[in-house]
């Protein structure tokens, strides 16, 4: 199951970070206006990094020894719980846009996978 969730989620990052360097005004659709501000993609554009690098990690990692992937395994869990709680944040107040319900589901879905992974790396 590990290996499965770093495979996943590695190529879901990918392409969350391609698409926030690639199209950042179609992946931010009814967020990011179509007149978006220079400085507003640039910024988008630069947190597509820190996924693609994410991304690279959770892919080289599903094959490395226990003590390295269970580091891994934690920093995904603060990463997508983070993530899903600002979605149920979002979700609840009203504020976020439609999509972020499915990205809800989604993001609890990776944080649940990779708490479940660290839980059966201990048995």
């Amino acid at each position: 199951m590990t290996k499965l969730t770093f495979t996943i989620s590695a190529l879901y990052l990918a392409l969350v970070g391609l698409a926030l360097m690639l199209f950042p005004i179609q992946f931010g659709r009814d967020a990011v206006p179509t007149d978006a501000a220079p400085e507003l993609l640039a910024l988008l554009r630069l947190l597509g990094g820190p996924f693609l690098g994410i991304a690279t990690l959770n892919w080289l990692s599903r094959n490395a020894e226990p003590a390295a992937i269970r580091v891994v395994l934690l920093a995904n869990i603060v990463g997508f719980g983070a993530v899903a709680a600002n979605d149920i944040w979002g979700v609840a107040s009203g504020e976020a846009r439609d999509i972020a319900k499915l990205f809800l589901v989604v993001h609890l879905l990776f944080t649940i996978a990779f708490v479940m992974a660290a839980r059966g790396g201990r048995r």
